[in-house]
């Protein structure tokens, strides 16, 4: 994949440089039965790449919960870190990763909270190669506004139109797309430029398999 036009890479962490997603499903049930509500893996799948908080207040909305989304939260995200696997690198990111360090800058730009992304960074050793890191801890508009990704080409120093993103859920290609920057969908260990017909073909397909 040519990146030559870009000295900006800029990734999504759970799903697109580590495979978080079955350690924060088991988190999300081990919290459901704590708090006495079903737990639904396909629906949950749907609302990734959102921060925790956003997903459990659509739990509540959902479930007719009366409990606070950050107290639900909270428990989740004590719960996933406590967990001894938070997943695998995802082999197609991390060797472009390590392929371009030291010729352009690197970001994280996830929908995860700060204690979450860099737990999972130290513990894969991913942080000595990034050199910025924004969360939904860093931003008020979450994914698919485009804060996150215009918060991390700013603390790299660069436009938009310089930088590449990598996501895997149709919430941050359309971030990326109201960033003003290029995407590259992560699906499947398999890496594909975005456009209209790879978002209709892959991401929309990915969700829908997942109910």
């Amino acid at each position: 994949m040519d990146l030559a036009k870009y000295q900006g890479l800029i990734f999504d962490l759970d799903g697109t440089l580590v495979d978080t997603m079955p350690a924060n499903l088991e988190a999300w049930r081990r919290t459901s039965e704590h708090y006495c509500f079903p737990f639904d893996a396909g629906w949950l799948y749907q609302l990734s790449g959102q921060p925790s908080v956003k997903m459990a207040s659509a739990m509540i909305e959902r479930y007719g919960l009366s409990h606070r989304p950050e107290d639900i939260a909270s428990t989740k995200l004590e719960t996933y870190l406590a967990l001894d696997d938070h997943g695998e690198v995802i082999p197609c990111t991390y060797d472009l990763l390590v392929k371009y360090r030291d010729t352009k800058k690197t970001a994280i730009g996830t929908g995860g909270q700060r204690t979450n992304a860099i737990s999972i960074l130290e513990s894969k050793d991913l942080l000595p190669l990034i050199d910025v890191v924004v969360t939904s801890s860093d931003v008020t508009n979450y994914k698919p506004a485009p804060d996150t990704f215009l918060l991390a080409a700013e603390k790299l120093g660069l436009a938009p139109e310089q930088c590449v993103v990598f996501e895997d859920t149709l919430l941050g290609i359309e971030a990326a797309r109201n960033a003003g920057m290029d995407c590259i969908l992560v699906k499947d260990g398999q890496l594909y430029v975005v456009d209209d017909h790879v978002v209709d073909s892959h991401v929309v397909d990915n969700n829908d398999s997942a109910t």
